[in-house]
């Protein structure tokens, strides 16, 4: 189906602004809130899935991380669903192509810079991840279980969350690019629409790059702080048990 911009721009506006607010609900500090604790105000701050698994156990960490990819996954899938078999006239670029990323985009600014939360939000990884599980799912996935062995056995959790991400990326552009490599006819508009699509997948990861700039400092300098699961585990184990035996001893 074939379409013009004039005709749809309305759309895009109303994806965008709803993608955005999709991102501002942070899951970690409602999750904390209900535990009537701030996630904001305990480990490094950071509302997001390793420093609720640091302080809440690596059951609450996981809901956390599938939450914050839902917030990703879901405006970026509406996007595909809606324009997947659209292209404007002048391009054989589907729209959906574009729409999902910057959809996705929107998702992780709202996570990162939220306005209802004055700016201050999480670091968009888990968003991020759900954005690409839906535009290149299998390199995503597998980068996923890569970057979750990394941290296991370096216990590196920022070097682990870029890993999870930046291969998805890759391979989504690269998915972009080929539908500009196929075509017969290099139109300025197929043109246009892979640099603007690939501009949101760019700034998704910088996005995500400006969040862990701390981190980044930290690992220069070798002072990052480790991410230690399987003591998570361990402690959560202890946790509960020794809430087991609290309750049977009353």
């Amino acid at each position: 189906m074939t379409v013009s911009f004039s005709m749809l721009w309305w759309q895009f506006l109303l994806l965008a602004i709803g993608s955005y607010l999709m991102g501002n609900v942070n899951f970690a500090i409602i999750i904390s809130k209900l535990k009537k604790r701030d996630i904001r105000t305990l480990g490094s701050g950071n509302p997001g899935t390793l420093n609720m698994s640091r302080n809440f156990g690596m059951g609450i960490g996981v809901l956390t991380l599938v939450l914050d990819m839902l917030k990703g996954a879901i405006p970026t899938f509406v996007g595909y669903i809606i324009y997947k078999d659209m292209v404007f006239a002048g391009s054989t670029l589907p729209i959906s192509e574009v729409v999902m990323v910057g959809c996705g985009f929107f998702a992780v600014l709202g996570h990162i810079f939220p306005v209802f939360m004055r700016f201050k939000g999480g670091k968009g990884i888990a968003t991020t991840i759900g954005v690409f599980m839906v535009c290149s799912p299998l390199v995503t996935a597998i980068s996923g279980v890569v970057a979750i062995a990394f941290i296991l056995i370096t216990e590196i959790g920022a070097m682990g969350s870029f890993i999870a991400t930046t291969p998805g990326a890759i391979a989504t552009s690269y998915s972009v690019y080929k539908y500009y490599v196929e075509a017969q006819v290099q139109s300025p508009l197929q043109i246009t629409l892979v640099a603007v699509a690939n501009v949101f997948i760019i700034a998704i990861i910088i996005l995500t790059w400006i969040a862990h700039r701390q981190n980044i400092k930290r690992l220069i300098t070798s002072e990052e702080h480790p991410t230690n699961w399987m003591q998570m585990i361990r402690e959560a184990k202890i946790k509960r048990k020794n809430k087991k035996n609290k309750l049977e001893n009353k």
